[in-house]
């Protein structure tokens, strides 16, 4: 073996109705004296629990899908005037974006509490969107110093953004089998999050509020984000990145939408991968590949199925080929063309079975 893997330092807690009281702890073992709390009007009923247990000196609500540069401007200059010394973000992947923007120019720490399983806590990635152009990053202090997990605070999760939620932390595991640093390690963790993912999702898209399938859950999406912040953004997520920033789309069901395009896509020139996440979906091997795994996953979950539903517009497949060229890393499994990507993007843009 030759490979180099970096393992981010970070600590996490799994404290399932308890993240008042290890939100505080965790503030103080950091140090913080003067807390600006991240979270949206829609975050309020978790995050009005975890202010009363820390000293906050700002409630910052301002938070937009895909960070826009002016959205993120506005925070930074909110924890400044506010004295901030440390940054506390309760909501999903939008919301701990916005806490990384705040901390990249301030070098403020971010303790991070998800309600979605966006998986963005766990990684060292950034991304800032100005004008239809979403850029991203990968910056040292954008990391959260801790990540707080209380499954409590994801019962009340709508079912369907928890498929699609779910979904993208699954995202992550299938790009950690290829991206541009793949290697063995990223491939172990990702594949125990498929597994995880696999069998947890289930569960939660029944019951919202199965506390052991919401853990499982997060175990998974946790065990992504990991692979992925040390694999790197492959042609998945590549595509999702260009299209959301392009096109305004929702996250989550972007990336829902989109990966058993690329999957389908990548497999047959990545035989060990493609084995790895075919037996991580279905250990008792009732399913013979990876798509088929996945496809049968996604019909229990009632996957989100085409761009088209969510506000793409057709002439824009023809827009974003350029831009995803140049982005997708030119160690993808399989050789990308224009006519190749054509045809992957019309059958996500329409919904049309994977062949």
């Amino acid at each position: 073996m030759r490979f180099t893997h970096e393992t981010l330092p970070q600590r996490v807690v799994f404290a399932a109705g308890g993240s008042p009281a290890a939100v505080a702890a965790e503030v103080g073992a950091l140090g913080g004296t003067k807390v600006m709390l991240i979270a949206s009007d829609r975050e309020k009923e978790p995050a009005d629990p975890i202010a009363k247990e820390t000293p906050v000196v700002l409630r910052h609500e301002e938070v937009v899908m895909h960070v826009p540069v002016e959205v993120a401007e506005r925070a930074r200059r909110a924890a400044a005037d506010a004295g901030a010394d440390i940054l506390v973000s309760v909501g999903g992947g939008s919301t701990t974006g916005l806490a990384k923007a705040v901390a990249m120019t301030t070098g403020l720490p971010i303790v991070a509490v998800p309600t979605t399983y966006a998986g963005s806590e766990a990684t060292n990635v950034w991304g800032l969107t100005e004008g239809e152009t979403k850029t991203t990053g990968v910056d040292a202090r954008v990391l959260p110093s801790s990540v707080v997990y209380d499954a409590a605070l994801l019962t009340t999760l709508p079912g369907e953004m928890t498929v699609a939620s779910g979904l993208n932390a699954m995202a992550h595991c299938v790009d950690s089998m290829w991206g541009p640093r793949a290697d063995p390690i990223d491939r172990a963790l990702a594949q125990e999050g498929i597994r995880a993912l696999a069998a947890g999702l289930p569960a939660v898209a029944e019951d919202s509020a199965d506390v052991p399938g919401i853990e499982q859950t997060l175990y998974g999406a946790y065990l992504a984000a990991v692979a992925f912040a040390s694999a790197g953004s492959g042609m998945h997520h590549k595509i999702c990145h260009v299209l959301g920033g392009m096109f305004n789309l929702p996250h989550a069901q972007t990336h829902a939408v989109v990966l058993p395009y690329v999957l389908a896509f990548n497999a047959p020139h990545a035989p060990e991968a493609e084995a790895r996440i075919a037996q991580a979906l279905d250990p008792g091997g009732t399913h013979s590949t990876a798509s088929a795994g996945l496809a049968a996953l996604r019909e229990v979950l009632g996957a989100p199925r085409a761009l088209r539903d969510y506000g793409m517009p057709e002439d824009g497949i023809a827009k974003a080929l350029g831009p995803i060229m140049k982005a997708i890393p030119a160690n993808n499994p399989t050789h990308v063309t224009y006519a190749n990507l054509t045809l992957l993007l019309q059958a996500a843009w329409a919904g049309e079975p994977i062949s």
